[in-house]
């Protein structure tokens, strides 16, 4: 298989709203709307998309029609104290995790969308010696 694209969507009651968090404080922008599902891509980036979809629509299947629960999505920033600045001191989203360093490697916080899926927005530091080990690349 050779994939095209590969994006997550998530299930919201309140696309249209969640749509507009992204756009607002992510800097993506639509590229469709209808009343049940919005497609978003950065504007940096032709490749990083996303998606919003009614979790009751149709092309749901029945069985997993609810809002996403458990999702986190992983937002890798230039620097991550200047994007805390902007989304917590100023704009005052919820602040979930504090802003902190992680010998794995990460300078990061934790802050939600409307539906309460989590957005981890990180800086990738020097990992420590032990978490060093466990890199591949």
């Amino acid at each position: 298989m050779q994939p095209t694209s590969i994006y997550p969507v998530i299930q919201s009651m309140r696309v249209a709203e969640t749509a507009a968090f992204y756009t607002q404080y992510f800097g993506f922008y639509p590229t469709f709307e209808s009343a049940w599902y919005i497609s978003l891509r950065h504007t940096t980036a032709e490749h990083y998309e996303l998606a919003i979809v009614d979790s009751t629509h149709s092309s749901v299947p029945t069985v997993a029609q609810q809002p996403t629960t458990g999702l986190i999505l992983n937002i890798e920033v230039g620097d991550v104290d200047a994007v805390y600045e902007q989304l917590i001191t100023h704009a005052a989203l919820p602040l979930l995790r504090e802003l902190s360093h992680e010998a794995w490697g990460q300078r990061h916080f934790i802050t939600a969308d409307p539906n309460g899926v989590l957005i981890d927005v990180i800086t990738t530091i020097a990992p420590s010696q032990e978490f060093s080990a466990h890199y591949t690349g």
